[in-house]
């Protein structure tokens, strides 16, 4: 390096010096101290002055709870929740103390030895706040008791900051054990109950004195999260998780002191009693109320905010067609049973649900006896399948998709299928041979007639031809839910999960020329702090409007001729289609007119305890209960009340599909290596006439799977088809559910 290159390293090491001199001088350890106690002062000085500005407030609104109140669709009073807020304040006193110990060990176990916030707690929240995450989180027993009383539930950072300085002034004027008693009773647990003496009484049935510590742990566990946590609509996760919240609990009562490790092991977990509605809400009114409700979660209104009171929800039904399907549902079956003597009768339950197609309005609602008798709501539950109310799909699908037989056709109306019963179907990996109803073969039917008489050999090849996996995504465009639902042939027969609520909507959409109906309960919900979005009803085409007119076109004679003539009268336009479940366990008619889309149903429920599905056969003395009987008899009565006596409006179909007229050949070999039937077999009865009397009803006992069905028949075949209730498969995956000889 010569002499020029040393002066210039020089220049620039004397340079960087002076720079690192200045920075060093500008931040000294000094100056960085004053600024940082500098910092600590001003925040000290702003909550300094904060803590003289606010002041314990008076209680506020939430902590005298107003009612919710609940109209009909013309303004008319429903219901009123909380006219009488479901809380009944109680001395601590009163609680065992291991109770009492609970909830501090669950929520804040220095409750006692801290000065009523948690600092790192608070500033945690404030940063969730800041960030958008949500519920803040990491408040004291006191905060928490602050906020339920004098504050409100608002997730903004003025709202912590004032629950911090009161929380220090309140823990400062009030005793521990005052602050613990104001928490216990104005604290919210789920299932409508505020206050400890509700939630005793809501879950377990006894005073809050008659607690015990396994019961008083769960209910200090449930305030994390009560809709999750409540036992009787807890997920597998949620159950899971307020087990472990449980247990966690009580180990911290023994890190305490409050409980004796013995004892602790000897504790089991206390499943709550099933629910029951609130007081008022007897009848239908209380079903209508939760369906409300549910809608109203699901648009982001939480339980709090519910319990908090001061809504007027108007719902979309409509007083006097409530009243019809009351009336319909009372004259048609609870006439008829004999629930006091009858075993069978004992164990009917009744769902409804009926829409208008135009809006998605859900203009009626049936959800069982009386929700103070039957907790769960039949019109939407989906604990029951369908059954052959799915079978329209199958031919929307195969419509909407352009879907050919194994030989080539078009399939339309006119299309001819094979319609021997127990006929292997041709061309899937699963093998699949549904029997039809009373085992009755048919000779060449088209699709026309096999869903007039609901075939099952035919719409089991169908779904073959269409394909299980389109067929399925056109079930899930049109509403039905992805519940229990895989992609086998035996779809065809409705073995997936679904509620009147969610087979009304479907209907309703094909009854709106495949536009997407969405049934929708709440026309509009609001209180003094915000209004809820009501539900679109009605959105775009999820079918073209010839595949939904000629499902439509295919649904009428259904009720002129076939399995649904029971809802056939001159006076009004109908469409509708037949199912009946596998042991009968359900019964459906789901049918629509221009103007409603209305699906009843009978589930056969076990009176015992846990519940369960059984058979409604013999259901009022009559033998078997099908979707032509009882539930097309209630639909009738329900629809000629509801449309005033009957209604001029007609379907207006437009680019209905015949389809073609060849006959779907059957080949040498199926799949299943099943000896093959014949097209035509010799032995195979005289086909039904037209006539609906003469037709294969569903009032024909249910028949068992034949025993000449080979024994090698695998495992997808009717031979090897399971009860629902035996565990081996999944009732979505056993092939012969419902068809083996339901409609």
């Amino acid at each position: 390096m010569g002499r020029a290159d040393e002066r210039r390293a020089q220049g620039r090491g004397a340079r960087q010096a002076a720079g690192g001199g200045r920075i060093r001088r500008l931040f000294t350890w000094r100056k960085v101290l004053g600024t940082f106690f500098g910092l600590c002062l001003l925040v000290m000085g702003a909550f300094a002055a904060l803590y003289v500005f606010v002041d314990v407030p008076e209680a506020n609104a939430q902590a005298e709870k107003q009612s919710n109140v609940y109209k009909y669709s013309d303004g008319t009073l429903l219901a009123r929740s909380n006219s009488e807020v479901n809380r009944e304040i109680v001395d601590l006193g009163v609680v065992p103390k291991s109770v009492q110990h609970a909830f501090v060990a669950a929520e804040n176990k220095s409750f006692y030895r801290d000065q009523g916030v948690d600092l790192k707690g608070t500033a945690r929240g404030l940063l969730n706040t800041l960030s958008g995450k949500g519920k803040q989180g990491g408040s004291t027993i006191t905060q928490q008791y602050v906020k339920n009383y004098y504050l409100t539930q608002d997730q903004t950072v003025t709202r912590k900051l004032k629950e911090l300085v009161i929380s220090l002034k309140v823990d400062q004027r009030m005793k521990k054990d005052d602050i613990l008693a104001g928490y216990l009773n104005t604290v919210y647990y789920g299932r409508g109950a505020s206050g400890i003496q509700a939630a005793a009484q809501a879950y377990y049935g006894v005073d809050a004195k008659d607690l015990d510590t396994s019961q008083g742990a769960y209910l200090a566990s449930l305030l994390q999260a009560p809709s999750q946590y409540d036992w009787a609509y807890a997920t597998p996760t949620g159950k899971k998780l307020v087990k472990e919240r449980w247990a966690y609990t009580l180990n911290n009562m023994v890190d305490e002191g409050w409980l004796d490790r013995a004892e602790r092991d000897k504790l089991t977990f206390p499943v709550p009693k099933a629910p029951k509605a609130a007081p008022g809400m007897e009848g239908q009114t209380g079903y209508l109320v939760e369906a409300a409700n549910d809608e109203m979660k699901r648009q982001g209104i939480t339980d709090e905010m519910l319990d908090a009171g001061g809504w007027t929800v108007t719902l979309n039904i409509d007083r006097k067609r409530q009243k019809q399907l009351e009336k319909s549902v009372g004259r048609q079956l609870e006439n008829q049973l004999d629930r006091d003597t009858n075993k069978v009768d004992a164990t009917v339950q009744a769902g409804a649900t009926s829409v208008d197609p135009k809006t998605g309005r859900v203009v009626a609602l049936y959800g069982g006896v009386g929700a103070t008798e039957h907790w769960y709501n039949n019109a939407t539950r989906q604990d029951y399948q369908p059954a052959s109310t799915f079978k329209p799909l199958v031919l929307a699908s195969a419509l909407e998709n352009g879907s050919k037989t194994q030989d080539g056709d078009l399939i339309g109306l006119n299309t001819i299928y094979d319609g021997t019963s127990k006929r292997p179907v041709v061309g899937s990996s699963v093998p699949f041979a549904p029997q039809n109803e009373d085992d009755i073969s048919y000779d060449s039917p088209t699709v026309q007639r096999a869903m007039d008489k609901s075939i099952n050999s035919v719409f089991a090849q169908m779904v073959v031809d269409a394909d299980p996996s389109a067929v399925k995504k056109t079930a899930l465009a049109l509403g039905v839910p992805d519940k229990n639902f895989p992609e086998t042939p035996a779809m065809t027969l409705g073995t997936m999960n679904a509620s009147t609520w969610d087979m009304a909507g479907v209907y309703a959409t094909l009854d709106n020329h495949g536009k997407k109906v969405t049934p929708t309960i709440v026309k509009s919900a609001a209180n003094r702090d915000r209004t809820m979005e009501p539900v679109d009803g009605v959105g775009g085409q999820v079918i073209s409007r010839a595949s939904a007119d000629t499902v439509t076109k295919a649904l009428t004679e259904v009720v002129d001729i076939g399995s649904g003539h029971e809802a056939d009268t001159p006076a009004y336009d109908a469409a509708g289609k037949t199912g009946t479940s596998e042991n009968n366990k359900a019964a459906w008619f789901t049918g629509y007119t221009p103007e409603l889309s209305t699906a009843v149903a009978l589930f056969g429920e076990s009176t015992k305890e846990g519940g369960g599905q059984v058979s409604l056969t013999g259901t009022a003395n009559s033998g078997r209960a099908n979707g032509g009987g009882f539930p097309a008899k209630i639909w009738a009565d329900y629809t000629l009340g509801a449309l005033g006596g009957g209604s001029d409006a007609t379907f207006d179909l437009e680019g209905v599909e015949r389809g073609e007229t060849a006959v779907t050949q059957t080949p040498s070999a199926t799949p299943s290596e099943t000896e093959e039937p014949s097209e035509t077999p010799s032995e195979e009865p005289e086909e039904p006439s037209e006539s609906p009397s003469e037709s294969p009803s569903e009032e024909s006992p249910p028949v068992e799977t034949p025993s000449e069905t080979p024994s090698q028949t695998p495992s997808g075949s009717p031979s090897a088809t399971k009860d629902p209730d035996d565990g081996e498969q999944p009732p979505g995956e056993r092939p012969g559910a419902e068809g083996l000889f339901g409609q």
